[in-house]
């Protein structure tokens, strides 16, 4: 065997790696059994074989579902009496120790601490407290690891919640999903390896965009693909009028030859990311409008996900077709739940979106769970950093608002081999600073490769002369809440 091959080991990309041996049928006919897309890929330096995680999965895929615009982790999960006892009193200098503030309360006169306006109980052998605001995620607590602990440094929403996505707060860069679908591939190829769907509750909503979703510099078949409400779940997959499926194939071999041609001439992997595409959207034309079709869902999966979910673009819509999707092989489905920025009128504004997520949130844990899914299916719930625990503008008995807190905020995963039925990390008294096993967001990420089988500091993209990963420079595994 060639030596400059065994020095690199693993690091060969797919050209040297079919170039350079001699490989029989029986190989080839094996190793494209083993990995589908070990064959199929452009041959570029960056090229890892597709589908083979670095080490032994304890997930396939991810369930996301991103609460954009920062929900109040003092009205959900980090319960804080003394709030309630020292409510209008000013907080303590102390505590905030001159930490950085938003330019919206930075001038405020004062910052009096408020309690929240719910109430909390203890659930589960993990005796973990949760707002009344969400009694079916209580039913449920004994599946999910709380983690209370979550910190950011951004401290505005498009910086944080791109943070969150992508590992910068800058654009340009991959997403999660973006990342999975590149490092591990797809599970079915009729369908993308990521997928996005967006919902909206009544509450202030801050915006989301593509970039979240973007493939950043990774080849483009990485992007998430958007599916809508409407009667086109995904824009420009139906053909045309007047042309039927026969058609569509003999033109889709048309224009992949012509983009053959064009990639023997010039080598762009681009062109054949652009064929994958063509070819990916006519696969999909079947398969989606089934997976699109909730009607054949039992009455008892309608009554625990809630009436709302036979409403396409709700919610609880969304957390069922993420279910379905999941279970068809799609590796990464992100669930954007808008209107969670509450400056004002935060316990009218809160208790109706916590009632759009709570039932939703907890019937695709249990949905999982009974399908035999939970275990290798890791489910996220939480935003893009917390809230103060100090009144944002005027304080009145039962009106107030929070301004944004990244210093310590929540938020709750399951399955995927994560530990069910535990409280990790916690905060002081007043909610404000973490006391204890504090969790970045660069660990969040380490952690969520990991259960997939990817060792974040391996899992690389040369571009612009730099290696890029998702957890960029930093990032370390939280073993605390792995199996």
């Amino acid at each position: 065997m060639d030596k400059e091959i065994i020095e690199h080991g693993l690091t060969f990309n797919r050209r040297r790696f079919l170039s350079r041996l001699s490989l029989g049928l029986g190989s080839i006919a094996l190793g494209s059994l083993l990995v589908p897309d070990l064959f199929s890929a452009s041959a570029e330096e960056n090229d890892l074989p597709t589908g083979i995680p670095h080490f032994a999965p304890k997930a396939k895929r991810v369930i996301y579902l991103f609460q954009n615009g920062a929900p109040s982790q003092l009205e959900l999960f980090d319960y804080k009496p003394l709030l309630r006892q020292m409510m209008g009193q000013e907080l303590p200098a102390s505590i905030r120790s001159g930490q950085r503030l938003t330019g919206m309360t930075a001038n405020q006169a004062s910052f009096p601490l408020v309690g929240s306006f719910t109430n909390f109980e203890q659930y589960g052998q993990s005796r973990a407290w949760i707002s009344d605001l969400l009694p079916y995620t209580s039913k449920v607590v004994d599946d999910l690891c709380i983690v209370k602990s979550m910190y950011t440094e951004a401290i505005n929403h498009d910086p944080a919640l791109t943070f969150f996505q992508t590992g910068a707060q800058q654009g340009n860069r991959p997403s999660m999903g973006s990342w999975l679908s590149y490092g591990l591939g797809s599970e079915n190829k009729n369908l993308p390896s990521f997928t996005v769907l967006l919902s909206k509750g009544k509450g202030n909503s801050q915006g989301v965009y593509s970039k979240l979703w973007s493939n950043g510099f990774l080849d483009s078949i990485h992007q998430g693909v958007q599916f809508s409400s409407g009667e086109d779940p995904v824009l420009y997959l139906n053909d045309p009028e007047g042309m039927n499926r026969f058609e569509r194939r003999k033109m889709l071999d048309k224009i992949s030859a012509l983009n053959q041609l064009s990639y023997d001439e010039f080598g762009d992997p681009e062109i054949n990311t652009k064929i994958q595409q063509y070819e990916m959207a006519y696969r999909m034309q079947t398969a989606v409008p089934d997976i699109m079709d909730l009607s054949k869902e039992s009455d008892d999966i309608i009554k625990m996900y809630g009436s709302d979910c036979m409403v396409p673009g709700t919610f609880a819509a969304n957390c069922l077709l993420a279910r379905k999707l999941s279970e068809n092989g799609v590796r990464f489905v992100q669930l954007y739940h808008q209107g969670w920025d509450q400056h004002s009128n935060l316990p009218n504004a809160l208790t109706g979106q916590a009632k759009d997520v709570d039932q939703a949130s907890a019937a695709l844990v249990t949905d999982l769970k009974q399908r035999g899914l939970l275990d290798e299916t890791l489910v996220i719930w939480g935003g893009e950093f917390g809230r103060t625990n100090y009144s944002q503008g005027k304080l009145t008995a039962t009106n107030y608002g929070r301004d944004h807190h990244p210093r310590c905020f929540t938020i709750w995963m399951a399955g995927g081999g994560i530990k069910p039925g535990i409280v990790y990390g916690d905060t002081d008294d007043f909610g404000y600073n973490i006391t204890k096993d504090p969790v970045h967001v660069h660990d969040f990420h380490a952690t969520v490769l990991n259960q997939l089988g990817l060792d974040h500091e391996k899992l690389t993209y040369k571009h612009l002369g730099r290696r890029y990963r998702l957890t960029d420079v930093a990032g370390k595994v939280i073993k605390g809440i792995i199996t």
